[in-house]
């Protein structure tokens, strides 16, 4: 791989880590009686993705224009190929992430309870990154236990959205590089290609907004007025973090040359129309 595919993989591997690590967050609201507040910080965490993705996109798109301004064609099997080991690194995300999950738990708890002491995110950043603290920190380290998975259950836990989960990660991941690759096989229609990746993200947006997002939400209120055990709560995470996996994997890798096909279809279909 080139320097350029490494660094786009690296900021692809934050943005995967950063999404799977958004989970825990729910825990965290419940333990500490914080609900609202940890999904606050639920947008805070995610500055590291978008600032991830505006360093990001640029470079895939210099990727493209690489392959596009190249004469041979063989080519386009590299830029698929580079495509492929940057959903891969979206898979190796989500495992560490899997693993980091306790800790950040603990984390998260913390810093929601700080947080209330202090009431400024400004505060709380700076203190948790002073030198003083650091030990503090360390102490909050819990790697995985096989004990851990006693408590996991699917009893009392909707199915479908958890499958759904599957496939909405999969497709959201892939939406954009399919647009990009499509637009590298239509190199003189690549803008239309490229303004097109939302019908893929939007079948993902779709059955996350109706299926996924309301179920897991649905699971945390219950669970925070006590009318379902906390573990339930756990136990939705490690099955969303899983199918994250299970997603970025196989889905994303299926599917890639799928959406791209599609992708073409509808910006053939709208050179035509404008024409």
């Amino acid at each position: 791989m080139t320097l350029t595919v490494w660094i786009v993989c690296v900021f692809t591997f934050l943005m995967s880590l950063t999404d799977t690590l958004a989970y825990c967050m729910r825990l965290s609201g419940i333990r500490t009686g914080q609900i609202a507040i940890a999904m606050s910080f639920v947008t805070s965490t995610l500055l590291v993705s978008r600032l991830s993705n505006m360093f990001q996109a640029p470079l895939l798109g210099a990727l493209v224009d690489a392959t596009i301004l190249s004469t041979d064609p063989s080519k386009l099997m590299v830029l698929e190929t580079q495509f492929r080991y940057i959903i891969f690194f979206s898979f190796i995300a989500v495992i560490v992430g899997m693993i980091l999950t306790p800790t950040m738990i603990n984390v998260f708890e913390k810093a929601i309870v700080n947080f209330q002491n202090h009431g400024s995110m400004i505060r709380l950043i700076l203190k948790g990154i002073s030198p003083q603290n650091g030990l503090k920190w360390v102490q909050l380290i819990q790697l995985p236990r096989f004990n851990h998975l006693k408590s996991i259950s699917l009893v009392g836990i909707p199915k479908t959205f958890l499958l759904l989960n599957i496939f909405v990660t999969a497709i959201h991941g892939i939406g954009v590089l399919c647009a990009l690759l499509a637009g590298a096989y239509l190199p003189e229609l690549r803008s239309t290609a490229l303004m097109l990746s939302g019908i893929v993200n939007g079948i993902a947006t779709i059955m996350l907004t109706l299926f996924v997002d309301p179920s897991g939400a649905r699971i945390t209120d219950q669970a925070i007025h006590n009318k379902r055990p906390k573990n339930d709560v756990k136990s939705v995470i490690f099955f969303l973090q899983v199918g994250r996996a299970l997603g970025m994997l196989i889905i994303a890798q299926l599917t890639l040359l799928v959406f791209t096909r599609y992708v073409m279809v509808v910006t053939q279909f709208i050179a035509n129309w404008a024409i």
